[in-house]
C-alpha cells in the first residue's frame, strides 16, 4: 500500500524520483507505473502496471455507446503512459501529462493506497486547504458509508 505526502522536485527533464521506501513494492509490479490523469482534479494518478490493467480491462467493458463512459474512456485510458523506473529510480514524466497537471518544478507524490496522485506543490496546498475549509464548514455532516467508520 502506497501511504503519505512526499514532496520531491522534479529535475529538468522532467523525472521524478521515487522516494526509495515505494521502489520495492514497484519492482514487484514489474517496475512499470501507469500515468494517466485524474479528470476531478488537475493531478496525475499513477498505477503500478498490474493494478492499471485491472482498471483497464472495466473500462474497455464499459458500453461504447454510452456518453460518459466514452468521455472516462478517453480520458483515462486516452492519455495513459507507461512509464519505467530507471536505475536510480526515476521516471520521465510526459510534458503533455505535466502540463495537464501544471507540474512544474516542486511535485507532491501522494499515497493513496493501491495508486499515487501526483499534484503540483502549490495546487496541492491550495486543494488540501479548500477540502479542510470544507470539513470545518460542513457542520458535521458525514456521508452515510462513513458514518460506521472508526479512526
Amino acid at each position: 500500500m502506497f501511504r503519505g505526502v512526499n514532496i520531491i522536485q522534479l529535475d529538468e527533464k522532467g523525472r521524478l524520483t521515487i522516494p526509495t521506501r515505494y521502489r520495492e513494492l514497484l519492482q514487484d509490479a514489474e517496475g512499470t507505473l501507469v500515468a494517466t490523469i485524474e479528470t476531478e482534479a488537475r493531478c496525475l494518478l499513477l498505477y503500478p502496471l498490474p493494478d492499471w490493467e485491472k482498471i483497464e480491462t472495466k473500462l474497455e467493458a464499459l458500453p461504447s455507446f454510452n456518453r460518459a463512459a466514452r468521455r472516462i474512456q478517453r480520458l483515462l485510458m486516452g492519455h495513459a503512459t507507461e512509464l519505467e523506473l530507471d536505475n536510480s529510480g526515476r521516471v520521465l514524466l510526459p510534458q503533455t501529462l505535466r502540463d495537464y497537471a501544471g507540474l512544474k518544478k516542486s511535485v507532491v507524490l501522494l499515497g493513496q493506497g493501491k495508486k499515487f496522485e501526483l499534484w503540483d506543490e502549490n495546487v496541492w496546498q491550495q486543494a488540501r486547504e479548500g477540502w479542510l475549509q470544507d470539513g470545518l464548514d460542513s457542520g458535521g455532516e458525514v456521508p452515510n458509508e462513513l458514518e460506521n467508520l472508526s479512526l
